[in-house]
């Protein structure tokens, strides 16, 4: 993983880019908007959303019998099964499967899977060369840039620098930009048509994640806007899938709740335009060979925790981050992993643990406002796990003087003849209190003033007043 900054530090620098922020602004409030609509169609969305997480929590208590199920459906209909322990083994199984194939190009659908385990880094090296095919990854890919949002990677770049990494860097990876340009939207979209096709026609490999696994019958699911998933997973030759083990679902039946709640949650559509699903393979339609990856890479330690695994559930629609205050403000790159946003912010420190800075400083990445929670469609109680996850990096220890200051604090606290003496004190000696917080308290009072000491105790005021 590529050094970050703990999210303070990255945040700060962060809400200094105007251009960034307006980006953030614009495209946040639109998705939400739009959200909000498309759920208020339903009566029933409230009853949709209790099912979700009620078959969500039933197939994480029973994983290994699902996950046992899936591989024994998946081999039957033709497909094999690979377990991966980490993102050093998926990445493993997957360049020897391509390299199997005697080829060194693959066409990907967008996957937050393969980008968890850097994945194209890992194909890079062995000389494998990996290319997006979603309009939002090939911005980013084009562009030599990180992904920021789970529904849109790109959401902070403009059309206007769409259009400067299309003309610039287009020629580089294949076909080029058309001549002239503009940052019209439609020109963008045709641009990256032309410059894909090539591609998804010369593929005989391509490498996918998934939306959904259905235990029953071995079947997975992909959800997209744009065609590209389609493409890619019908015209190679071989089909890899590298999926995260807790996207499973018992049955088809289960998966209908899922396709309601996921569209009208990350696009705002009914429906999402293109929802593929293959089973095995099949002679003569789709792919003659088909592997699937399943990894775990932390998922089974999450698991483990009571409070903590509830951030399994998520369906990656990114609701959390259209109404997050924070992400607003910071944007997706702050949060330094794949996942941004609160759902990065509780899912990374598990899956990563929480001993390196950036992942120990996730868990404060959030005001506890509790939008993320309102708005989840498997009601996933984000902040209860936020604040669950800084308990656990609070007892990995701090700062010496914070541990002092917080052991001399809860001493007070629990004598209430020393708490009045010290309220006594700090009313005398209010004239000399300094106006910011020494050592690691000082970045708390970088952005707030502390709070007034009253001459007067309000247990003196009290007995003087009211005894």
């Amino acid at each position: 993983m590529p050094a970050f900054p703990p999210f303070p530090q990255a945040a700060a620098h962060a809400v200094r880019d105007e251009r960034l922020r307006a980006n953030l602004r614009h495209a946040t409030h639109t998705i939400r908007d739009k959200r909000a609509r498309a759920v208020a169609e339903l009566a029933d969305w409230a009853e949709l959303r209790a099912a979700g997480k009620a078959i969500k929590d039933h197939t994480l208590r029973r994983l290994d019998h699902y996950l046992v199920q899936l591989e024994e459906s998946v081999t039957a209909a033709g497909g094999t099964v690979h377990w991966a322990a980490d993102a050093e083994e998926a990445n493993r199984i997957v360049a020897d499967l391509v390299r199997a194939t005697g080829e060194t190009e693959v066409v990907k659908v967008k996957s937050m899977a393969t980008q968890e385990i850097g994945l194209n880094e890992a194909l890079a090296a062995e000389g494998i060369t990996a290319y997006e095919t979603d309009l939002a990854e090939l911005i980013v890919q084009l562009g030599d840039d990180r992904p920021s949002h789970i529904l849109v990677p790109a959401i902070h770049r403009n059309r206007a620098e769409i259009r400067e990494v299309f003309a610039e860097r287009m020629a580089a990876w294949g076909r080029p930009a058309p001549e002239g340009l503009t940052d019209s939207p439609a020109e963008l979209a045709e641009a990256a048509r032309l410059h894909l096709r090539e591609k998804f026609l010369r593929a005989r490999v391509a490498v996918s994640g998934a939306n959904f696994m259905v235990a029953e019958t071995g079947t997975l699911v992909v959800v997209e806007s744009e065609g590209n998933g389609r493409m890619c997973l019908t015209l190679p030759r071989t089909l890899i899938s590298v999926v995260g083990i807790e996207k499973v679902v018992p049955t088809w039946r289960d998966l209908e709740v899922f396709l309601q709640l996921l569209p009208r949650s990350s696009t705002a559509e009914r429906m999402n335009p293109y929802t593929s699903l293959w089973t095995g393979t099949t002679d003569g339609d789709g792919p003659s060979e088909f592997h699937l990856v399943l990894l775990d890479n932390g998922r089974t330690a999450a698991l483990a925790d009571r409070i903590g695994r509830q951030a399994l559930r998520c369906i990656r629609c990114s609701a959390c981050l259209n109404v997050c205050p924070v992400y607003e403000r910071a944007g997706g790159h702050a949060y330094g992993s794949v996942y941004p946003g609160p759902i990065g912010a509780i899912l990374t420190p598990q899956l990563r643990g929480a001993t390196s800075p950036v992942d120990a400083s996730l868990p404060y990445a959030s005001s506890l406002c509790g939008a993320c929670y309102e708005v989840c469609p498997v009601a996933i109680d984000i902040p209860e796990v936020l604040v669950h996850l800084r308990e656990r990096v609070a007892e990995q220890g701090g700062h010496p003087l914070e541990r002092a200051a917080v052991a001399a604090a809860g001493y007070v606290l629990d004598h209430p003849a020393a708490l009045a003496a010290a309220e006594r004190i700090a009313g005398r000696t209010r004239a000399v209190h300094p106006r910011r917080l020494p050592g690691p308290g000082r970045a708390w009072t970088d952005t707030r003033d502390l709070p007034e000491v009253p001459a007067e105790p309000f247990r003196d005021w009290w007995r003087r007043n009211r005894t």
